[in-house]
């Protein structure tokens, strides 16, 4: 399993789904091995899928799309190159993580179909803390509008990668961060817009909630 520390476990029962949280902030290498085991899991048919919740140390991770220039600041945090989908992107306290491991195969769905329930997941659980998010056909992600300044700002990114059909990696949910680390880079190589969290937007939650949302909220199809 993840974690033998601060790990709750249960499952999705209606699909055979696990799902776990880990309440201390798991490195990131640590992550990536836990993910690769369990993908070859799954791909064996010795395991379930897996969704885990979890928050990082403060640290950037580049996808396989990231550009050298927009890492701004090198050296102010760690640095992970890693093979998920996408650019550069924050990850720390304050920011909810969910690593989705999804036999797409077996639930009969593409990549595309399965980032369009990520997203939509996202903004089911925003919709619970009062607010509207939106989806964009020209980049990925789930947006708001910031009430103070009328301008679109991403609180949750998506970064995925698929092996022998089963996905890995996830999403990232921005609940209370320090924004002051994604001026490090430029996030997801959007320069033009910004990037927000539920407490920038007035609204308190804690980990622990925000992941209780997350949970009664799994998608069916999983």
């Amino acid at each position: 399993m993840p974690s033998n520390d601060d790990t709750s476990q249960a499952i999705h029962q209606s699909r055979r789904t696990h799902y776990t949280v880990t309440y201390t902030p798991v490195d990131y290498p640590h992550a990536i091995n836990v993910m690769e085991e369990r993908v070859r899991a799954i791909h064996k048919d010795a395991a379930s899928n897996l969704i885990w919740f979890l928050e990082h140390p403060p640290l950037y991770t580049g996808g396989s799309s990231a550009k050298p220039h927009d890492l701004l600041s090198p050296g102010s945090l760690p640095v992970y190159e890693t093979g998920r989908g996408g650019q550069y992107t924050y990850h720390g306290p304050g920011q909810l993580v969910g690593y989705c491991m999804i036999n797409l195969k077996a639930i009969g769905i593409d990549v595309r179909h399965y980032v369009k329930i990520l997203e939509h997941w996202i903004l089911v659980v925003l919709r619970g803390y009062g607010l509207e998010g939106a989806l964009y056909d020209d980049r990925i992600g789930v947006w708001v509008i910031d009430p103070k300044t009328g301008a679109e700002k991403k609180i949750a990114a998506i970064g995925v990668r698929v092996t022998h059909g089963i996905t890995w990696h996830g999403f990232s949910f921005n609940w209370a961060p320090n924004l002051d680390h994604f001026q490090g880079i430029i996030p997801c190589g959007l320069s033009q817009f910004g990037v927000t969290s539920l407490l920038d937007l007035g609204v308190e939650t804690s980990f622990e909630t925000l992941t209780c949302a997350f949970k009664d909220t799994i998608p069916e199809l999983f």
